[in-house]
């Protein structure tokens, strides 16, 4: 009605000649009309194009470990977690209670066997939150050689056909790049 009032009244002066071409409320009205539609469309669209992790694996020979970082868009992130806890809804942010939820996670997609197949023990080092990506560590005791060995980072495979997980490996002076996708999410180091 308020916007219907206005808007008449505008036609009505332009009729009359009263001010010729007028750019207030009522030239808005059309915009103002959709802008709650506008803003919703924009909300429900997704934040990036692409569904990527990238993660970093260094053997630290002084510890006889893996040290890992992983980098995951949050938004994806929570989507996974979400389909692997029954639809539950996720916000991750500094200082929440989801870590035991991220660890379980990650623990299914990320795996690493020895030379007789057993999974190597994960350690759950903890998280960082940054603008629009979660970082997550983790730390694998190992030792022995690297031959015959498996990684496993089937991480959001599950929640995105496209989904792509670099992973940087560095030992020693060795290093190499896999990539690990939907078909594909096993290599052997």
């Amino acid at each position: 009605m308020f916007g219907k009032l206005f808007f008449n009244k505008g036609r009505r002066e332009e009729r009359e000649g009263k001010g010729g071409r007028n750019y207030g409320f009522q030239s808005l009205f059309p915009i103002v009309l959709f802008l709650p539609l506008l803003l919703f469309l924009l909300s429900s669209t997704p934040k990036h194009d692409y569904h990527v992790s990238v993660t970093q694996m260094q053997y630290n020979p002084a510890l006889k470990s893996f040290e890992i970082s992983i980098r995951i868009f949050t938004d994806d992130l929570e989507k996974g977690l979400s389909l692997s806890n029954d639809k539950q809804r996720f916000i991750l942010k500094t200082g929440d209670k989801n870590d035991a939820f991220i660890e379980k996670y990650i623990r299914k997609s990320f795996i690493l066997t020895d030379s007789q197949r057993k999974p190597v023990t994960i350690q759950f080092v903890g998280r960082e939150q940054e603008e629009d990506a979660t970082w997550v560590y983790l730390e694998i005791p190992f030792q022995g050689p690297l031959d015959g060995c498996k990684l496993q980072n089937a991480t959001l495979m599950e929640v995105f056909d496209d989904q792509v997980n670099m992973t940087n490996i560095k030992l020693a002076s060795d290093k190499k790049t896999l990539l690990f996708k939907k078909g594909q999410s096993t290599h052997i180091l």
